[in-house]
């Protein structure tokens, strides 16, 4: 299995979108340039595959979007978050308003989109927006080590297990769990279970096959 590292150049991930050329769309281009980006995220989130965002710097409106889109969020210290849409006049509008409060609450995804306010790297860890949170110059080798490690996993398992938490976090708990079980068909019935136990039995390496 492969992973998908999305990272920026500079001092930006992504600084959001390019207001001089929004500001004189019409309601109807503005709506369809918000269901493109909604389409773009949709897509990176529904990858087979684990994608990582390694955050180098701003991650603003879109660009905060895009990495909450993808699975896992390795930020550099120097990172910076914000949906600052309500200060143009607008929302968030790939799917920042459904996104942030499923990964830091309610409250906090209420707060942060209606203050706008603009967070560092160390609070988007405390509030759970990020996963880890390193020096800049650790960023691009701690994020390929995380893609290393699920690299090395049971890729039909992987697959299974993003599927099951990406379909089943909407679900009242009871469905969800019984999504999962149908999940779990697929990787029990593989070879790669097997070889997965056999090896933890034998204490030694597992050597996947289905890539």
């Amino acid at each position: 299995m492969k992973s998908v590292i999305l990272t920026g150049e500079g001092k930006a991930f992504v600084a959001g979108a390019d207001i001089a050329e929004m500001v004189n769309l019409s309601t109807l281009e503005g709506r369809a340039m918000m269901i493109k980006g909604q389409n773009v995220m949709n897509q990176i989130e529904a990858l087979d595959k684990p994608v990582i965002a390694a955050v180098n710097g701003y991650a603003l409106g879109g660009g905060c979007e895009l990495a909450m889109a993808c699975d896992i969020r390795v930020a550099s210290e120097n990172a910076k978050f914000g949906q600052p849409e309500v200060n143009l006049g607008i929302i968030p509008g790939f799917g920042g308003t459904q996104r942030l409060p499923r990964l830091v609450g309610k409250g906090m995804g209420k707060y942060l989109i209606m203050t706008a306010e603009m967070i560092d790297a160390h609070e988007a860890y405390r509030i759970g927006l990020v996963e880890k949170v390193v020096a800049a110059e650790e960023l691009m080798g701690t994020t390929e080590k995380v893609a290393k490690t699920i690299m090395a996993k049971a890729p039909i398992a992987i697959r299974a297990a993003k599927l099951s938490i990406n379909n089943g976090i909407n679900l009242d708990i009871k469905t969800g769990i019984a999504y999962e079980g149908e999940a779990l068909v697929a990787p029990y019935s593989s070879e790669d279970r097997r070889e997965g136990m056999m090896a933890f039995l034998e204490k030694r390496p597992a050597k996947f096959k289905n890539k």
